[in-house]
């Protein structure tokens, strides 16, 4: 039943496939140079790192073809300045005697001929494509002032022939591991705010039951397996909290839990549907969906319970809501002429865009950093995982193990 993580990965299937679409107000032009000595190396450093920033939608790559250097030269900046180029990278990656690697790099403010800082790293063959996450995180950093998210992780399901398996991989999609596997579904993984446990809801009991599960061990325990259906667990910001839907006392209705088990304790008091419950980011509400009023919209209440406010009015069947990290955006899925699209509200005003033209989108998740949103779809007939800017400017399809892909979610940033 229990797939460990630590198990070998699943083979990548073509890597650095970015597929971006769309152009944003403004991206920065940035060259980054084959790191020296990369072509010995079973990671394209260079690569991974030019993705990266290219899939955040605020970065253009300039041509570098030919280019000899690494984090030791100082570069002559005026052939990058007639190229375009605002920021060149140069780096190399060596082998160690004890077998790892050393990746190098430095990063040039091309316009003042300024040195911006750089960073080494001594990792195994395993940690080569976090290293360029790390990387890509401080250049994204120094050039934007917004903390990257490149070398976080998201969770994931997918479903091929009666198989499900719970992923966990890199921000990009690669480097898949799976953390559960079985002939039963797996449903609403939701990451703690630590990054070190995942809850989900599995049906390895013939009924929805709520286990968190440890990701470094793969051990895991038994959080809601009351009478009826035990579903959709969302975490507290200080993790000690885990809001879900039981049907013990007869309908669907929220209730908190402690996130070591226990009895739970009643929220809502509706005739509805009361269900996906996601805290907000300092905890003092929860945003849920109801169809208390007739029709699926999302509300908002305080997270001990109270009287519950509409959020939700554009559109008859608003679900799956996701508060952006500084609680300014919510994004959710709502359906439109039979078809469901991706929406951002944003919180202050009220205004609501849709930010795609795919129409099977399901549950977004915000990048910690707010400013890419995750999403399962299906994009030329095929199941995709994509990750959208919050205007809906740029996306990009990650890489993805195969089979029906569903209901990622974004976790925090690794502390």
């Amino acid at each position: 039943m229990m797939g460990l993580l630590g198990a070998a990965a699943a083979p990548a299937f073509a890597q650095f496939r970015v597929e971006v679409t769309g152009v944003g107000l403004t991206q920065l032009p940035i060259a980054i140079a084959a790191f020296r000595g990369q072509a010995q190396a079973p990671q394209q450093i260079a690569a991974i790192v030019q993705a990266d920033l290219e899939r955040s939608g605020q970065f253009r790559a300039i041509d570098t073809e030919g280019a000899a250097l690494d984090e030791a030269s100082r570069p002559d900046v005026s052939p990058w300045r007639q190229k375009g180029a605002d920021s060149l990278v140069a780096g190399s990656i060596s082998r160690l005697a004890d077998g790892r690697y050393d990746v190098r790099f430095r990063l040039w403010d091309v316009v003042r001929t300024q040195d911006l800082g750089g960073q080494s790293f001594a990792v195994t063959t395993g940690d080569l494509r976090l290293a360029a996450h790390r990387i890509a995180d401080f250049i994204y950093e120094k050039l934007t002032g917004d903390k990257g998210v490149f070398s976080t992780r998201i969770a994931y399901v997918t479903k091929a022939a009666n198989r499900y398996n719970l992923w966990v991989a890199d921000a990009d999609g690669e480097n898949a591991q799976s953390a559960l596997a079985s002939t039963e579904p797996i449903i609403s993984p939701a990451w703690s705010a630590s990054g070190g446990q995942l809850a989900y809801v599995s049906f390895e009991s013939r009924k929805p039951v709520v286990y968190v599960h440890e990701v470094t061990t793969g051990r895991r325990r038994l959080i809601a397996n009351f009478r009826g259906s035990n579903s959709a667990p969302a975490w507290s910001p200080d993790g000690r909290t885990l809001a879900v839907t039981l049907s013990r006392d007869g309908g669907s209705q929220l209730y908190t839990i402690d996130a070591n088990g226990g009895e739970p304790r009643r929220l809502t008091q509706s005739a509805g549907i009361d269900t996906e419950p996601a805290f907000s980011p300092d905890g003092a509400s929860i945003y849920f969906v109801s169809d208390r009023g007739g029709a699926p919209q999302i509300y908002r209440m305080p997270a001990s319970g109270g009287n519950p406010e509409r959020v939700t009015f554009t559109g008859s069947y608003n679900i799956s809501p996701a508060i952006s990290p500084d609680g300014k955006w919510l994004a959710y899925v709502s359906r439109v002429g039979g078809v469901f699209k991706l929406h951002v509200m944003e919180l202050s005003s009220s205004t609501v865009a849709a930010i795609t033209d795919t129409t099977a989108d399901e549950s977004p998740s915000f990048s910690p950093n707010g400013r890419l949103i995750v999403y399962a779809t299906r994009q030329n007939g095929r199941e995709a995982l994509m990750t959208t800017t919050v205007d809906g400017k740029i996306k990009a399809r990650l890489a993805g193990q195969g089979g029906d892909i569903r209901e990622p979610d974004w976790g925090p940033f690794q502390k």
